[in-house]
């Protein structure tokens, strides 16, 4: 293994593209790269060193969907189940047509629904389902009562009809956390990150901000800060352009109790590396723990998704992917220009992080960088390529 183009790309990255990146690339259960560029802080010159905690945002989707697939192992639910069967709020579900409309949903959610992204929510967190848990909450937003107001929004659209990027692993995390009677962070800590040995992630708080990088965001040349940092992630090549400290909030954090299954967790690159590591050697963690079953990691990374639905995952970077248990998983290499195996998975965040996993080379990488609107259209088909490369 030669990592001299990955270094030399992450340099590039670090000098035209973001503040600062690091990366962690595991290998048959051991770390053979660890590799920092640019600065933590821009304005202090502080350069990036990989012990930052960062916000990772939507890379947490992938610990969020192992917790629920422990459940799924364990015969507490199938796939196929309504999921009003376990929050009865989610029974009756109405959907707004494009005319305006409000009819009532002809089937039920299923938790693979949730999985899947293809339920018909949106991620609106100003809806009226919001505004009425910050009321019954008194701002606390605990997430399992969150959850349960948020029944009350229409629809999207039908469930199962389409694939749209939503709140579906926050409603997937409020399930773990009513069927198992814990708070979600709770249960991740005990059963993913203390078997795992990941010492040093954790659901968003404030203990950690001081050992953060700063948080930047990336703004063309003609925009403004004003954007949708969720719609930012679904494309963007722009390489001309400012960026400017945005703090060290999550906005996809809304109270202190909301523990968001979609973008809640904060922690160190090679920390986090360490569960790439354990799914790509099918659920076996670098301790000797195991969290997940072969049988249910290769589930994880089969495509879920039928034509009319991979129609609506119109993502640049995702070209030649499907979408399997809650991550994309690489099916058309010929479409998509990777030179990655068939059935490579993972997932990227708002702010630049990215899981890349590999079982059947037994890789698993974390990039990270602390960039909202990260342009991942540019970066992450370069990054994975780049990674396959040297390996």
């Amino acid at each position: 293994m030669d990592f001299t183009y990955l270094k030399d790309f992450m340099d590039k990255m670090a000098a035209e593209r973001t503040p600062g990146c690091a990366i962690s690339v595991f290998k048959e259960g051991r770390e053979v790269f660890r590799y920092a560029s640019g600065y933590s802080s821009l304005e202090k010159k502080t350069p990036m060193t990989g012990d930052e905690f960062l916000n990772i945002y939507s890379c947490s989707k992938v610990t969020t969907v192992t917790a629920a697939l422990q459940l799924l192992e364990k015969g507490v639910f199938l796939l196929t189940d309504p999921l009003y069967e376990y929050i009865p709020e989610f029974r009756d579900m109405y959907i707004k047509d494009d005319e305006g409309n409000i009819i009532k949903a002809k089937k039920p959610i299923t938790i693979r629904n949730l999985f899947t992204m293809t339920a018909g929510f949106t991620y609106d967190f100003n809806s009226e389902a919001f505004k009425k848990a910050r009321e019954l909450t008194g701002g606390r937003m605990e997430t399992t009562e969150v959850i349960k107001c948020l029944a009350s929004d229409p629809l999207s659209f039908e469930p199962g009809t389409q694939w749209q990027y939503s709140l579906c692993h926050d409603v997937l995390a409020g399930l773990v956390s009513a069927i198992t009677g814990m708070p979600f962070r709770d249960y991740v800590r005990k059963n993913i990150f203390e078997p795992l040995g990941m010492t040093r992630s954790f659901y968003h708080n404030d203990s950690v901000r001081e050992k953060m990088a700063e948080q930047y965001i990336f703004v063309p040349e003609g925009q403004t800060t004003d954007m949708d940092i969720v719609e930012a992630q679904k494309c963007g090549n722009a390489s001309d352009g400012t960026f400017i400290n945005c703090g060290k909030d999550v906005s996809h954090v809304i109270g202190p109790e909301y523990d968001s299954g979609g973008a809640g967790i904060t922690t160190v690159t090679d920390d986090y590396a360490k569960l790439t590591a354990a799914l790509a050697d099918m659920g076996l963690g670098l301790t000797g723990e195991r969290i997940l079953a072969p049988g249910t990691v290769e589930l994880m990374r089969t495509n879920q998704l039928n034509d009319k639905q991979l129609k609506s995952m119109t993502w640049q970077q995702l070209r030649g992917y499907g979408y399997g248990l809650g991550v994309r998983t690489l099916m058309d290499k010929a479409k998509s220009g990777s030179t990655g195996s068939v059935g490579e998975f993972g997932w990227g965040g708002a702010a630049g992080a990215t899981v890349l996993i590999d079982p059947s080379l037994r890789l698993g990488v974390f990039f990270t960088q602390h960039a909202l609107n990260p342009r991942e259209e540019y970066y992450q088909p370069r990054l994975r390529n780049v990674i396959y490369a040297c390996i």
